[in-house]
């Protein structure tokens, strides 16, 4: 249990999506304000959801081939293949936007086709530039309850219920349960802490620094969105398999 939990904590941690808007977040006014509140309803909900499950156990693992086990088991199994699934989808649709962006691909360039697409390209900087505007003004304009919001939304809950199903297994008896539960809240939200932080005793360095992760994390989400899944979802349907066939 302490293994997978730590390694869904690690995906969770490392997905993009959140952290994009959490940089958005904390470079508003009020930043701070604001991402102390996001950071708070995040683990709000990963301690609820642990909650109910351990309220369900009682704190004491089912039997070994129990019909709970296995339930747990078989819902680990399906996160695990919804994972790897979506993975792949994510893959095929970046792949698909590459070609829509890049039509030279497909057609033998010439003078005029090249700056069709010089021009296409600098309108989709362009439009992406105004994206972000609009995001950074909608942030400006966030209060700290949109905040809090914003990381309910974001919560990866297919991460999120995969943790849950291997809290199942989860003994309150012993120490090492309550560690291993609080190393996942931590672990799972280490990213956005470190992210608080900085801003906390280096705000006008971090505001760049983070500043240029999100534009970074703009180029390279979909990879970092593939592998996280993928890695993850074979992890799971790979420890799922062996513990009910073994």
């Amino acid at each position: 249990m302490v293994l997978d939990l730590l390694l869904i904590g690690l995906a969770v941690t490392l997905f993009p999506l959140p952290v994009m808007a959490f940089v958005l977040v904390v470079s508003a006014p009020h930043g701070v304000r604001k991402g102390l509140a996001f950071i708070l309803a995040w683990l709000a909900c990963l301690v609820a959801v642990m909650a109910m499950v351990l309220l369900f156990t009682g704190g004491q693992p089912p039997p070994p081939r129990s019909p709970p086990s296995i339930a747990a088991l078989v819902a680990t199994l399906v996160i695990g293949v919804g994972l790897v699934v979506y993975s792949e989808h994510r893959r095929r649709r970046s792949r698909r936007g590459r070609a829509q962006a890049d039509p030279s691909a497909q057609a033998d360039p010439s003078a005029d086709e090249g700056a069709e697409g010089a021009g296409a390209e600098g309108a989709g900087a362009e439009g992406a530039e105004n994206t972000g505007s609009s995001m950074t003004s909608r942030m400006d304009e966030a209060t700290v309850w949109s905040a809090a919001a914003l990381a309910v939304l974001l919560q990866p809950w297919g991460m999120v219920a995969a943790a849950a199903a291997t809290v199942v297994q989860a003994d309150l008896s012993h120490a090492q349960s309550f560690l291993a539960l609080m190393g996942f809240c931590l672990l799972a939200t280490s990213t956005l802490l470190a992210m608080e932080l900085y801003m906390v005793f280096s705000p006008e360095k971090a505001g760049r620094a983070l500043l240029g992760l999100r534009a970074w994390l703009e180029r390279h989400k979909e990879q970092a969105i593939v592998v996280v899944c993928l890695l993850l979802g074979l992890w799971l349907v790979g420890r799922s398999l062996y513990q009910l066939t073994g």
